[in-house]
């Protein structure tokens, strides 16, 4: 399989977008930038580097590129409930549970948050604690307390982290 990659230079650090012929398959955070300068590739991935840079603007709130992610049906259920999430808004674990007609799932639905191969274009920054604060976030609380800001939302953190 031919894998593709670029990057974001940003103030969440350097952005890895990665890609296979078929899809963005996965977005990472670097403290600093890849030796490597973008390499050309399918016209979708400098389309997903073009939204992504647009949505760090504050001029895009939806993303339109193809994905190629992997996961087990449950995982593919809570990545697309995430998707649902509004742009300016946030949910709970709770909600999404709810939201796939699994209420108790609360837990499992943190995990499969936690395995988003594409944060940001699949929002997972925007689920929060039941009680409104700033919970784990697999690339650090700052970043998700920044993207979120960047969505016009002020949340408090969780103390305990």
């Amino acid at each position: 399989m031919t894998g593709y990659m670029c990057h974001v230079d940003s103030p969440l650090g350097c952005i890895v977008l990665t890609g296979t012929r078929n899809g963005l398959s996965k977005i990472t955070f670097q403290s600093t930038s890849p030796p490597a300068r973008n390499a050309p590739g399918p016209g979708y991935m400098q389309e997903a580097r073009k939204q992504l840079l647009e949505y760090l603007r504050g001029e895009r709130t939806k993303f339109a590129v193809p994905l190629d992610i992997q996961g087990t049906p449950f995982q593919l259920q809570v990545w697309q409930a995430l998707q649902e999430i509004p742009y300016g808004h946030t949910a709970s674990y709770a909600d999404i549970a709810a939201s796939i007609g699994n209420p108790r799932a609360c837990r499992a639905v943190g995990g499969a948050n936690n395995t988003n191969p594409v944060p940001i274009v699949i929002p997972c920054h925007r689920v929060i604690g039941r009680n409104g604060r700033l919970v784990g976030y697999g690339s650090g609380v700052w970043r998700k307390r920044l993207l979120l800001e960047l969505e016009g939302r002020t949340l408090q953190q969780d103390p305990g982290l």
